[in-house]
């Protein structure tokens, strides 16, 4: 590849392979304004096993995210550093993401900002705009369910969190119980559309407990004894009654945490916060509070790179960049 001169625009490239999106993005530094974004999702080639098969996914990664690079070569010579994802997620996803960015760091010469991908779902809310903070946020993906105070990019706590199952995690599971395909959530949304949820009552997780904490995995055993005991033409009632009682079980745990910690700013992000039930049913007790619900915009709710890239003008700004020897793959790490 030709590599042009450094001048113009400071700008960041951003790559997001922590699972199944193969994504890359540019964004300037100084204007926030996202200059090239582009994802390409693997949902195909994993739907017919229900779920991300890890392998496979770095083999699509390894295919996919080369050939997205090569449409940002006209910008390579007013990059300044490469935003890359580098903790949580798939281990051998998340390497072929960091591998790009480190043969980018030694071609091009400019450092890397490695990016937690929570963070990047945060900073989610402020692709293109600056970052309005402190603001209490509730992560919830396939992965995580989280409920976090976030004071600044490098002040984040993680207040709650799930004990088992993520709030994602069980609509896909519940998904492949009725097999509907993968990605479950919004095939379960859609399916719920049509279905009563009083015709199936689960019990809603940990109703009784003080904790503020997470859990699905006795819903999804409740859900799994239903679809077992049940014809397909009850699945819409159950997939109804399922998101009603995962979705309480925020807005309970919510409600108890607000208590004591009355929000100032609240907001949703994560793959799952497209859901429209849940952005209803949060939006109708912010109401309360007199507190405006934050969202991204659909496009960025999943897995994306610009998400990082926001993220990385955060960290570049606070000077986190590392040589590319120093990048490391982190696959359990936490905020």
């Amino acid at each position: 590849m030709a590599i042009c001169q450094r001048v113009g625009i400071a700008m960041i490239l951003s790559i997001e392979s922590s699972c199944d999106d193969s994504s890359i993005a540019i964004t300037e530094i100084a204007t926030k304004k996202l200059i090239y974004h582009k994802k390409i999702s693997q949902e195909l080639e994993h739907s017919v096993y229900g779920g991300v098969v890890p392998e496979l996914a770095s083999r699509l990664h390894a295919e996919a995210l080369p050939s997205i690079l090569a449409e940002c070569e006209p910008w390579f010579g007013e990059l300044k550093a490469i935003a890359v994802t580098n903790e949580p997620g798939l281990g051998v996803t998340l390497i072929e993401g960091v591998t790009m960015a480190k043969a980018l760091s030694i071609t091009l010469s400019i450092p890397i900002l490695p990016i937690n991908h929570l963070k990047g779902h945060i900073y989610s809310l402020f692709i293109e705009k600056e970052a309005v903070l402190p603001i209490t946020v509730l992560l919830v993906s396939g992965g995580h369910t989280q409920l976090i105070e976030v004071k600044s990019y490098t002040e984040m706590e993680t207040v709650a969190t799930t004990m088992d199952d993520s709030y994602g995690e069980s609509f896909d599971k519940v998904a492949k119980m009725m097999h509907l395909g993968y990605p479950g959530g919004p095939l379960i949304e859609h399916l719920a559309k049509s279905g009563d949820a009083t015709k199936f009552t689960f019990t809603v997780p940990l109703w009784q407990s003080p904790l503020i904490a997470f859990s699905y995995s006795g819903l999804k055993n409740q859900v799994r004894l239903a679809v077992e005991a049940n014809e397909p033409s009850a699945y819409p009632d159950i997939a109804s009654a399922f998101q009603y009682t995962a979705t309480e079980h925020l807005i309970q745990k919510l409600k108890k945490y607000f208590k004591s910690h009355p929000p100032k700013r609240f907001a949703i992000v994560g793959g799952a916060s497209a859901n429209l039930y849940l952005r209803n049913s949060v939006t109708k007790i912010l109401a309360t509070y007199k507190v405006e619900l934050l969202l991204a915009e659909l496009k960025f709710c999943s897995d994306n790179a610009a998400m990082i890239g926001r993220a990385g003008i955060e960290a570049y700004t606070k000077g986190e960049l590392q040589p590319y020897n120093n990048i490391s793959v982190n696959p359990r790490c936490k905020l």
